[in-house]
């Protein structure tokens, strides 16, 4: 069984569902994020927020996949401030509904002055509602907004040990787990993670407090990326207890301090129904036959290297 602990699901199609849990997934935490391009007002996060704590988790049920989710207002969008404003005042209507595992994701992307602000709100939030946090690490200058990010947590008199930092490399692996903190790590094409970098820094750390991901969202990256780096690491000589830990125990341990998230939840599932409704719409288009019961895999793990 493996979690996948930051997958925009909500930007994957049915088939990336279907493939996923035939490899093993069984669980996906779904942060509330950036959709690509700026939103134009409030009511656009209002509506998506709604999405993610709503059909969403219905979409991943008709695949007999577990759904959770993170809200927060991301790092980017934080440098609008009419927008933000409104978007704090949604938070506290949206972490406390089922489902909800943490506040995220958040923190810094180009580290302005908004950003800083709006973190350190959320971070207080997070504190208040006693929930786990995810730290979106920036793309540019990450070693130095890394270590800002733990520092604001501290200053903030935040638990690390409830705190994941995610999308980590080789320069920052170090001193997140030095810390205390989760390291998180984003499994993603050519650019941020690839699964045998992944596997060599499993070998060179061991898996406590680490944990993979896909971050898998609207561009270019692999639903199966949990998967992957979990039989890449078994081939390559790293103990399937380690393995389990980075891919499945850790997530389920680091959000499962905000009591939304068991085990139980999948070991014990109901079946699946496609014949299900969501406010009087379902999954199935035009006369297409309703899987009950299980659903088949139409991807393939041949490829198993992600580069």
């Amino acid at each position: 069984m493996f979690i996948d602990p930051h997958a925009h699901m909500i930007s994957r199609t049915t088939d990336d569902y279907e493939a996923m849990a035939a490899s093993g997934v069984v669980a996906v935490i779904e942060p509330a994020f950036w959709l690509g391009q700026p939103r134009t007002n409030v009511g656009s996060y209002l509506d998506y927020l709604s999405s993610i704590v709503g059909f969403e988790r219905f979409r991943a049920s008709q695949f007999g996949i577990r759904h959770y989710c993170t809200i927060g207002l991301n790092s980017k969008e934080a440098n609008n401030e009419e927008l933000a404003e409104g978007v704090m005042e949604l938070i506290p209507r949206f972490a406390l509904k089922e489902g909800v595992v943490a506040i995220g994701e958040i923190g810094y992307d180009e580290q302005t002055a908004l950003e800083d602000k709006y973190f350190r709100l959320q971070l207080e939030l997070a504190k208040e509602l006693d929930l786990p946090v995810m730290i979106h690490t920036p793309h540019r200058d990450k070693k130095n907004g890394t270590s800002r990010s733990m520092d604001v947590c501290i200053e903030h008199g935040v638990d690390p040990g409830k705190v994941v930092v995610d999308h980590n490399n080789e320069e920052t692996v170090r001193e997140v787990l030095d810390r205390g903190f989760w390291a998180g790590f984003s499994i993603y094409p050519s650019t941020k993670m690839g699964n045998v970098r992944m596997v060599e820094i499993l070998r060179k750390y061991g898996a406590e407090r680490v944990i993979v991901d896909s971050a898998c969202d609207w561009g270019i990256s692999e639903v199966l990326a949990v998967a992957k780096t979990a039989q890449l690491a078994i081939q390559t000589g790293i103990p399937a207890d380690q393995v389990r830990l980075a891919c499945y125990q850790n997530a389920l341990d680091v959000y499962g301090q905000s009591g939304q998230m068991k085990e139980e939840d999948w070991l014990n599932p109901q079946a699946i129904d496609q014949r299900a409704l969501y406010e009087g719409n379902s999954i199935l288009r035009g006369g297409r036959e309703p899987v009950v019961g299980s659903t088949k895999d139409r991807r393939s793990m041949d490829d198993l290297i992600i580069e």
